[in-house]
């Protein structure tokens, strides 16, 4: 197969850092080539650079043999090149068949017909998504599906894919997987990036692995396997570090929060559970994340006959999150870039924000020198890699931004922490990280949940592992005895 495109000795820096450095790359016709790395290798930066988002500082870029240089994405749209971001840039007002067909309007639009048409591909991709709907209300999975499907009805030559399967359940991935198959045949060309090493692993013809910047190893996929890779990302093994059995669980402390027939239209169905001081509690399921948002005074539950939420045997209702915070309860949003941080604020902003919404500041006067050591604090806890604290949270890799995320809240001294997808979209490297840091909460007396649709992760940080299923905890299973098949037929029937 003949290169499609490619790059040769590219360098982009921002702030005279380069980001990636004297890369060489290329995607060969009807190829899925997987990119991995840890946050920051340069992974989106590289494909930002093939989708016209950004500019080289340096090095070429050849598109079927001949230079070129794209200025916006509309310039690489118009040769056949397409890319779904991480963070979806979907117009959150319009609806689902709007947002599909945008930038692609007719003069004279029959409404009805966008919406048949937007239907129809929905259909063939597998994707439950109403057209109808507008794009606010929905959840980050199916965001991701309209991204998806949006790239694929341009018919692009090459399709960019950073992260898109982070928010899919089991079922949706395969679908993706089927979906990306069927583009290859069809003599499509794919980038696919994956935090998940066995998607790679697995979907793709070739893998490239960054590392700071740099490309470290190129080949194809035949010759890695999932610890060649690990080595290759960070430079050690980590195979017994990440996902290991979990066989030893702490002891419960006292009962801080009870949860008893809670409800919510058709989404939460008279849900019920307990959360312990001293122990994380792991709740696999997406749904779990409507039930943490009612906890946290996000989403509101049902008026009447909505069930009841105890915390610290004093029952609550809150409807908007500012009271919960006070009372010592923190939720880690799933979808960090629109609701998790300010992206034009610096990391000491952010975190002094999430300090002053928890009533803990006295005064209307902002304390530069507080904000400062704040930062320093949390940046080195957190181990968050950037320039310096008052670099723009936007600018950095998605890892530092979820690890700004969780510093913003922890500035809140919380007592019970809801952590919804806490390494959605992040790299090996700090996942490891993560994970330790909410093994050290729990272990320093903190209550907290852990909600994810990844049964690796919730195997490996659980004491208490809750199946969710159609809006509700169906089981309790304890990380000792428990199986995978248990778990997953738990889920499933």
């Amino acid at each position: 197969m003949s290169a499609l495109i490619e790059l040769r000795k590219v360098t982009k820096e921002y702030r005279g850092v380069p980001a990636v450095k004297n890369v060489d790359f290329e995607l060969k016709k009807g190829e899925i080539h997987a990119l991995v790395g840890e946050n920051g290798a340069g992974k989106s930066t590289l494909t930002k650079i093939v989708a016209g988002v950004t500019e080289p500082s340096s090095g070429q870029m050849l598109l079927d043999g001949k230079q070129i240089t794209f200025h916006s994405p509309a310039e690489a749209l118009a040769n056949g090149i397409s890319m779904v971001f991480q963070e979806t840039s979907l117009v959150p007002s319009m609806s689902v068949a709007q947002n599909v067909f945008l930038g692609d309007e007719k003069f004279f639009n029959r409404i009805r017909g966008i919406y048949i048409a937007a239907q129809q591909l929905m259909g063939t991709l597998n994707f439950p998504v109403d057209p109808w709907a507008t794009v606010a209300t929905l959840g980050a999975a199916k965001k991701q599906m309209v991204e998806i499907a949006r790239a694929v009805r341009k018919n692009a030559r090459v399709i960019v894919f950073d992260e898109p399967t982070a928010a899919l359940t089991p079922e949706e991935k395969l679908h993706f997987f089927a979906l990306m198959q069927r583009l290859k045949q069809r003599g499509v060309s794919i980038i696919f990036i994956s935090h998940a090493l066995e998607e790679a692993l697995e979907a793709s013809d070739r893998i490239t692995v960054l590392r700071d910047g740099e490309v470290v190893a190129t080949d194809v996929t035949a010759s890695f396997n999932r610890d060649r890779v690990i080595r290759a990302m960070v430079g050690r093994s980590l195979s017994g570090e990440l996902y290991k059995r979990h066989d030893t669980v702490r002891r419960p402390g006292r009962k801080v929060l009870s949860v008893k027939n809670l409800s919510m239209g058709n989404i939460v169905r008279n849900n019920s559970f307990t959360v312990y001081a001293g122990q994380i509690t792991g709740i696999l399921g997406l749904i779990g994340s409507e039930t943490a948002k009612i906890i946290a005074g996000i989403f509101k539950r049902r008026m009447f006959h909505g069930g009841q939420i105890i915390l610290n045997d004093e029952p609550v209702r809150y409807r908007v999150p500012r009271p919960a915070v006070m009372d010592g309860i923190v939720y880690v949003t799933e979808d960090r870039k629109v609701e998790g941080f300010f992206e034009t604020m610096s990391i000491a902003e952010n975190l002094y924000t999430g300090r002053l919404a928890s009533g803990l500041e006295k005064g209307p006067i902002v304390s530069m020198s507080e904000m400062r050591a704040l930062a320093q604090q949390w940046t080195k806890a957190l181990n968050i890699r950037a320039i310096n604290s008052n670099a723009h949270v936007i600018e950095l890799s998605g890892g530092n931004q979820q690890k700004v995320v969780i510093a913003k809240s922890l500035v809140q001294e919380p007592k019970l922490i809801i952590f919804d997808e806490p390494t959605r979209g992040v790299d090996v490297g700090a996942i490891a990280e993560i994970h330790q840091f909410i093994n050290k909460l729990a272990d320093e007396g903190l209550a907290v949940v852990v909600i994810s649709s990844y049964l690796p992760e919730v195997m490996n940080l659980s004491d208490r592992i809750l199946v969710s299923q159609r809006g509700r905890i169906v089981e309790e299973f304890r990380p000792g005895v428990a199986s995978v098949e248990r778990i997953m037929h738990a889920a499933v029937y």
